[in-house]
């Protein structure tokens, strides 16, 4: 479970379709920032092999592809919504043990400097 929906990008990818609808491949790729083409091709495949996305291929020229959470995909709403509710809460406090984190270390490195 845990490798099917927190994959590296496919936790991602759902919550982008999740929360656009249906989207083209450009545009989904706009939408999440840093994947290369040839990684979300990759995810997108195997989403739509595990059913949790529905790809639309439309005959035209040029050719149009969309992508869209399927019905199954649309089950995992309340995960996200959980996460979306956990992050809300506890993303500030992760952020202040992270600069804490960064703090020390930068102190330590000093020090160790002379």
């Amino acid at each position: 479970m845990v490798d099917l929906v927190f994959s590296r990008w496919s936790t991602p990818i759902l919550w982008v379709l999740h929360h656009h609808g249906r989207l083209r491949f450009n545009q989904l790729q706009r939408l999440l920032g840093d994947v290369t083409p040839k990684v979300l091709t990759a995810r997108l495949r195997q989403l739509e092999r595990d059913g949790l996305v529905i790809r639309t291929y439309h005959a035209e020229v040029p050719p149009r592809v969309e992508y869209e959470i399927s019905e199954l995909g649309n089950s995992l709403r309340p995960v996200f919504r959980t996460l979306d509710k956990w992050g809300v809460t506890y993303l500030p406090e992760i952020a202040t043990a992270r600069e804490k984190y960064d703090r020390i270390q930068e102190e330590e490195a000093a020090w160790a400097e002379g």
